[in-house]
């Protein structure tokens, strides 16, 4: 189990790198897709296969529809990869941030060892698990809160639309 739990960790860290790179649209979609899916993984092994599967969707239903807009609005001939210099340099910055970060927040966080245990179940004899609570809770309260995020992306949606395309040729426009 600890070695799944290292590659859906590396993964992470390696497909977020790739966002944070933004060396292409393209690119970009990838990395996040992958950075979901080892997301989810991560969330899958600490118990929390539900919140997982809910993250997933928002990811998958949300936030690759605008970067596949902005993608096909975009429309680069030659895309650039991490081939070149400066994305090499990007993802160099990028992994010594993150080396940095852990060996100096590694002082900072060794109170928090127990968090994720008390996190992601319950402590002691119970009879239902922390995670099928949040099916409930998602179903009773969180009607609202999709209803807002979906209103959201749409709004997202038509503000990158028109910001990709120029104030001239701008998806939302006087006929």
């Amino acid at each position: 189990m600890i070695y799944f739990s290292f590659l859906f960790g590396f993964g992470l860290v390696f497909w977020m790198i790739g966002v944070a790179s933004n060396i292409s649209p393209y690119y970009g979609i990838l990395s996040l897709l992958m950075g979901a899916v080892f997301g989810c993984g991560v969330l899958v092994l600490k118990g929390g296969s539900f919140m997982s599967l809910v993250l997933f969707l928002i990811y998958l239903g949300g936030m690759l529809v605008i970067f596949a807009y902005s993608a096909t609005l975009v429309l680069e001939p030659f895309p650039t990869a991490f081939a070149n210099w400066e994305g090499v340099i990007n993802v160099f910055n990028y992994v010594l941030l993150v080396m940095v970060l852990m060996f100096v927040g590694s002082d900072l966080w060794c109170g928090m060892v127990d968090l994720g245990d008390k996190m992601s179940d319950v402590d002691g004899l119970s009879v239902v698990r922390v995670d099928y609570v949040g099916v409930s809770l998602f179903y009773y309260l969180g009607c609202v809160v999709f209803l807002v995020a979906g209103v959201g992306l749409l709004l997202t949606l038509f503000v990158v639309l028109v910001l990709i395309r120029g104030l001239y040729r701008g998806a939302v426009r006087v006929i």
